[in-house]
């Protein structure tokens, strides 16, 4: 069996979701897992953040605009009037629920309802579709086999015991339909998965089927050796291995989130990256073994911080880069990178919601100066010790760019250095054509 994903944009007009149903239509058994209807969830979050602000009727208002938008979706969507009613029904359960709820006592325990609306919608409308064109599927409640635990780590036994028991009890069934992102917490409530969204429950059901293979289907034609919005000349890479991706999505490749790799790389299932609006296109294919390229691909992070923390207590004692870490765990902030020296370290960090605090602590044992609007450029690829001059490749590549900080030898597979966020597209376009094409690597 196979796992197909197919994002919002993916699904985002009655065409698209016409184009689906003809992909998916190959004689193969597999579960389909969408996300909702690109612009949605977007547009959830608002009618939420209102309704937490007891602004019901905006957040009234808010939720009929989003239904108006649906209707010429369903008039297009079906062609029979039996369809048409169905689909109209649809959104009339949904849209009341949405309606009902908005009222005094709204709490983030509704909040996690209403962002669940987007995909339950898309997924009844899809499956009502492909019954109406006479395919055999099958909707399956994520609901009923997605759920996290007290930490929201996602529980993959519980996935893999109850989705097994769903799926015998539809065996003439060959394609099934199901809800990307929602699930259950360890209170019953209806939850989320936050990180990757969709691309995570792909991941995981995948992981918890064994599956040939996982599809996560979007609008781009995989992944590039580098971002092809403010690159000169870049191009798309056929394979990369779990531990290349990981580093590539931690490090700003948007096509996937970093989390979402792990299930499938745990059980040695290929993850492909392929295009709903190019399906001709081979895309990328994630495995163990990768290219085997010395240079992979480039990725950028924005928003980053840079903290230096300095202190001459440091100084030949133990126990300060304890003490520093302590700060950063107490605010459950995570660190990028990190450079260290005798009397000084220096490290960034990506979420500067509780930065005033940290700061505040760290002044109370070191002196600190703080750069914001800083980018990580991250060189990925088979970095060996073995493999002399890779790094100088990159610096001389960088030899223009006033480099913050470097990361080098925590991982085989990545180089990073920090810039300021104003070279970030020189500091691309540099390492592109001095890694790669000075390779003189074909395209």
């Amino acid at each position: 069996m196979k796992v197909w994903k197919f994002g919002g944009t993916s699904v985002g007009a009655p065409e698209r979701m016409h184009s689906i149903a003809n992909l998916i239509n190959d004689g193969e058994k597999k579960i389909v897992v969408l996300s909702a209807v690109s612009g949605t969830t977007n547009t959830l979050v608002e009618i939420s953040k209102l309704s937490l602000k007891k602004e019901f009727e905006a957040a009234k208002g808010k939720v009929q605009e989003l239904q108006n938008k649906y209707l010429p979706f369903v008039e297009n969507l079906y062609s029979t009037a039996e369809g048409k009613s169905k689909g109209s029904s649809i959104l009339e359960e949904h849209f009341s629920l949405l309606k009902n709820h908005i009222k005094e006592g709204f709490s983030e325990v509704e909040e996690k309802l209403f962002l669940a609306q987007g995909e339950l919608i898309s997924t009844k409308l899809f499956t009502s579709y492909l019954q109406e064109i006479k395919m055999k599927a099958a909707l399956l409640p994520a609901l009923d086999f997605m759920k996290i635990d007290e930490e929201n780590e996602p529980i993959l036994s519980f996935t893999e015991t109850e989705l097994g028991k769903i799926i015998k009890q539809h065996s003439d069934i060959e394609l099934f339909i199901t809800q990307g992102y929602i699930c259950r917490n360890s209170k019953g409530e209806v939850d989320n998965l936050q990180r990757g969204g969709s691309d995570f429950t792909a991941t995981l059901i995948g992981a918890a089927l064994y599956a040939d293979e996982v599809q996560i289907w979007t609008d781009i034609d995989g992944m590039h050796n580098n971002d092809p919005r403010v690159v000169r000349r870049t191009y798309p890479i056929a394979e990369v291995s779990f531990d290349e991706a990981a580093e590539l999505a931690y490090f700003g490749a948007k096509i996937l989130h970093p989390t979402c790799i792990r299930p499938t790389q745990e059980r040695k299932i290929p993850v492909r990256l392929l295009n709903t609006m190019a399906p001709k296109e081979k895309g990328t294919v994630i495995t163990q073994k990768g290219s085997g390229n010395a240079f992979t691909a480039v990725a950028a992070k924005d928003g980053i911080t840079a903290i230096k923390i300095k202190s001459t207590r440091m100084l030949n004692a133990y126990g300060f880069l304890r003490r520093v870490f302590e700060v950063f765990e107490k605010f459950k902030t995570s660190v990028d990178m990190i450079t260290t020296s005798e009397v000084a370290v220096s490290l960034s960090v990506d979420n500067s919601k509780h930065l005033d605090a940290i700061l505040t602590e760290l002044s109370t044992f070191a002196i600190v100066e703080v750069d914001h609007d800083q980018t990580i450029v991250c060189v990925v690829g088979n970095f060996t010790a073995e493999q002399p001059g890779m790094a100088i490749k990159v610096f001389a590549a960088l030899k223009e760019i006033p480099v913050r900080m470097i990361s080098y030898g925590g991982s085989e597979n990545n180089i990073s250095v920090l810039i300021d966020s104003k070279y970030k597209n020189e500091a691309l376009n540099a390492v592109n054509e001095g890694v790669f094409f000075a390779e003189n690597i074909s395209v």
